[in-house]
């Protein structure tokens, strides 16, 4: 999308809107008394304005033509509130534009609050002890977080941002034991990630055992922790009943959208600590926003970066390093020549075949839900696209299809021992939410049920008549891989470049993997991914610059 729409711009992309973008635009039409030609231009920047809010965007911004003619239409007003605001050359639904306006309210309410908890110098270096010749980013990350309500630690994988937060939990309390800590993630599957980092940093933390028993280790979804209200896009928790908690710490921001963020931190409590952990290289969330990236631009004094990677090492972090930094011809050339990334040669079928058979060995043997569930996790497919060629329809598809010609299962049945299935609805009374995997498979009655890893370790198992919307998901889209580690991964492209791809996405897709990288991709469109850097559309960190008196 250009940074400047026009609208010529916006008529060339018309015949792509959607049906919803169409009424989105003939319904805010009947209030404006714009007649013939203009009244066509509006229509299209409305248009254009709800298949932006589609595609993650929180406005669209005008130029000089369009502005007056939005100008003109009636539809907004700066002395009071309408259905759109229009703020310098940027259009917003009023919706979003409030969330913008209250987040950066609130953001900026905490960058004011100074907590001034910093313990004597040898406290700190019992837990970051001195290095030689080397900056320790992570204490200082620390020392930020100690002193200020609002902290944001950004850094890739194995740069240690749950070790370093644990770290600051166990400070905190060492000043004041009585704390309430929540711990929260976007979703189940980051969530369990959380808990299983922060019960494994614990152990070795140098503080006392009564300290270490003080750190939470349950992990809950936002949602959860908010208090969702289903059906209603509303929590229990908000303003005017704040969470009780001093604390709270929330991991994988990246994937956290406008919206929640805003909900979450007007549910905060007067004088309570904010930790944001995550990767600010990564993909945005799948909603409206790019909330990590606005922050860590517009508060860089409230921002740290981890920058030493402390396990991620070798030839996955040197595809990675590539790809961040837009070098396609390294990236490429790393996938050529590196043990550990590779190209995928064989046949795409095949590879994947290979690839699952000790996960479906263990489903014939009814093994236990448990090490089913691990045998599963050790390999994933991604995908660019939902749909397509090489889509996540395609390869769940061509992988059930090459099963069933070989008698692994009937797909005559919608339900069969072994079906992965991804949740792609939130539902709070069953404490299932968007991005949760399970498995179907055979309870020790020899009834199907659907199997679910929760935060907590525990094994939930759920009746497939009672599941809420979900789809197969042997292969999943790169979006929905965040969160998630994977010992290997296969990174399925598009053969034509396409919107999607960028090296946002694929860096996401690499850093899912803990052991191997497979891509199957043509130079071409490799390449083009990696040379196109995602820009999302909002004015969240402009009004924040703009509250601290920056603009």
């Amino acid at each position: 999308m250009e940074t400047e729409l026009s609208i010529e711009t916006i008529h060339q992309l018309e015949p792509g809107c959607r049906r919803l973008d169409r009424a989105f635009a003939a319904f805010l039409l009947r209030f404006t008394e714009l007649a013939g030609e203009n009244k066509q231009k509006l229509r299209l920047i409305l248009q254009r304005l709800s298949a932006a809010q589609a595609d993650g965007h929180s406005c669209i911004q005008l130029n000089d033509e369009a502005i007056k003619l939005v100008e003109r239409s009636g539809l907004v007003d700066k002395e009071k509130p309408k259905a759109l605001i229009l703020e310098q050359n940027r259009l917003y639904m009023q919706r979003y534009w409030a969330y913008e306006q209250r987040l950066a309210e609130q953001l900026v309410g905490l960058t004011r609050e100074q907590q001034d908890v910093v313990p004597e110098d040898a406290i700190l270096e019992r837990y970051f002890p001195a290095l030689i010749d080397e900056i320790d980013w992570q204490k200082i990350a620390a020392e930020n977080a100690l002193k200020h309500a609002l902290t944001i630690i950004s850094g890739g994988p194995g740069t240690g941002k749950t070790t370093t937060v644990v770290k600051i939990l166990a400070l905190l309390l060492e000043q004041r034991a009585d704390l309430a800590i929540a711990l929260a993630a976007p979703t189940g599957k980051a969530a369990m990630r959380l808990q299983e980092s922060v019960v494994g940093s614990k152990p070795f933390l140098p503080c006392a055992e009564a300290i270490k028993q003080l750190i939470p280790e349950q992990v809950s979804t936002l949602h959860h922790l908010l208090g969702s209200r289903p059906p209603t896009p509303y929590f229990w928790h908000h303003a005017d009943n704040p969470l009780p908690y001093d604390v709270v710490v929330v991991d994988e921001v990246s994937m956290v959208d406008l919206a929640l963020m805003s909900k979450l931190v007007d549910a905060l409590k007067p004088g309570a600590k904010l930790i944001l952990l995550g990767d600010k290289e990564q993909l945005s969330s799948v909603e409206a926003g790019s909330v990590l990236a606005d922050l860590t631009e517009a508060l860089p004094e409230h921002t740290q970066e981890l920058l030493k990677s402390h396990r991620f090492q070798g030839d996955i972090k040197a595809l990675a390093e590539a790809i961040k930094c837009q070098q396609a011809r390294e990236a490429w050339h790393a996938l050529q020549n590196l043990d550990f990334v590779s190209l995928l040669q064989q046949d795409v079928d095949v590879f994947v075949q290979e690839k699952y058979e000790s996960y479906w060995r263990l489903v014939k043997q009814d093994a236990d839900a448990s090490e089913i569930l691990q045998a599963f996790n050790r390999f994933q497919v991604l995908c660019a696209n939902r749909y397509g060629p090489l889509s996540v329809q395609d390869m769940n598809s061509r992988i059930e299809k090459t099963w069933h010609r070989e008698g692994v299962i009937d797909l005559r049945r919608q339900w069969y021992a072994g079906r992965p299935v991804m949740v792609v609805e939130n539902n709070a009374r069953m404490q299932l939410f968007n991005g949760d995997i399970g498995l179907c498979l055979l309870d020790d009655d020899g009834q199907l049920m659907v199997f679910f890893v929760r935060a907590d370790g525990r094994i939930q198992h759920v009746l497939p008549a009672r599941m809420p919307l979900c789809q197969t998901c042997y292969a999943m889209t790169i979006h929905k891989s965040q969160g998630s580690e994977f010992e290997e991964v296969l990174v399925v492209l598009p053969d034509e470049m396409n919107p999607v791809l960028s090296k946002e996405l694929l860096y996401t897709a690499v850093t899912r993997a803990k052991q191997t990288v497979h891509v199957l991709a043509t130079e071409t469109v490799f390449n083009a991914a990696v040379q196109r850097k995602m820009q999302r559309l909002g004015g969240l960190s402009w009004k924040i610059r703009q509250h601290l008196g920056r603009e």
